[in-house]
């Protein structure tokens, strides 16, 4: 072997390890930002469920007041019940189903 192919290989070892070790880098940096896509996901889920959850409060909220209204909006109290009516027979539907 010359010196010419000794110092050829050496720098393929030497571009090789560099290449080894980018990619252990690489990985590690993939391994973390998955993680950190996993704990954005939750934080999501939660959000969402708080969301929902609030978006329902509000909707009762806003019937209880319609139905407690002394006379006013009595237009608008008729239709928030007549909603609830159609979800009760839509639910009572789906139960003879």
């Amino acid at each position: 072997m010359t010196e010419e192919d000794k110092k050829l290989l050496s720098t393929f070892e030497t571009q090789l390890r560099h290449l080894i070790f980018l990619h252990d880098k690489i990985k590690r940096e993939n391994a973390e930002l998955k993680r950190l896509l996993e704990n954005e996901k939750l934080k999501n889920e939660k959000v969402q469920a708080q969301y929902d959850e609030l978006e329902i409060n509000y909707t009762n909220l806003k019937t209880a007041t319609a139905i407690s209204l002394n006379g006013s909006d009595v237009k608008e109290t008729k239709l928030r019940l007549s909603k609830l009516v159609r979800e009760v027979d839509k639910c009572i539907a789906l139960l003879n189903e």
